[in-house]
């Protein structure tokens, strides 16, 4: 039986149709990359808790949450339970920057190793686990304007 678990991120494009992603190294889930966010806190929607971590794991507080590019559940195990994770994704655009420094503690708190800007085509070649994996295809319906309409990608395994 596994636990549910609501979650939101944020895709932050740059000018360039880059991605901002965290590199995250957890011995329960592996190396992957993915956008800013995490788990919503007890009474938070979605789009509040995108905001926070968004602002909680970059400290970039001017940059809101905007159209939701997806949803999508995965299974993994946080803190040794077994989760069943429900994310909304959601779009930003911002200038192509470094975390704040104040930050810092939190990456080492979160098991977060790095940071990087990633174009769609790095995305696409990339060996390395991503979160979603279906992210290089949702990120090229931003660039062709085909991301009006989330996509609903249910449970991947």
């Amino acid at each position: 039986m596994r636990t549910p678990r609501q979650a939101a991120r944020t895709a932050v494009i740059d000018p360039e149709g880059a991605v901002f992603l965290l590199r995250y190294d957890n011995p329960e889930v592996g190396v992957h990359w993915a956008m800013p966010g995490g788990g919503l806190d007890p009474g938070e929607s979605p789009r509040e808790g995108a905001r926070r971590e968004l602002c909680e794991e970059t400290g970039w507080t001017d940059l809101e949450p905007g159209a939701l590019l997806c949803t999508w559940e995965h299974d993994f195990t946080r803190a040794g339970v077994p989760v069943r994770q429900h994310e909304h994704i959601y779009l930003a655009s911002g200038p192509r920057r470094a975390p704040a420094d104040h930050v810092l503690g939190v990456h080492a708190e979160e098991g977060i190793l790095t940071w990087r800007w990633w174009s769609l085509g790095e995305l696409a070649g990339s060996p390395e686990a991503l979160w979603p994996p279906q992210l290089p295809d949702l990120l090229s319906r931003v660039r062709t304007r085909d991301a009006l309409e989330p996509v609903h990608l249910g449970y991947v395994a």
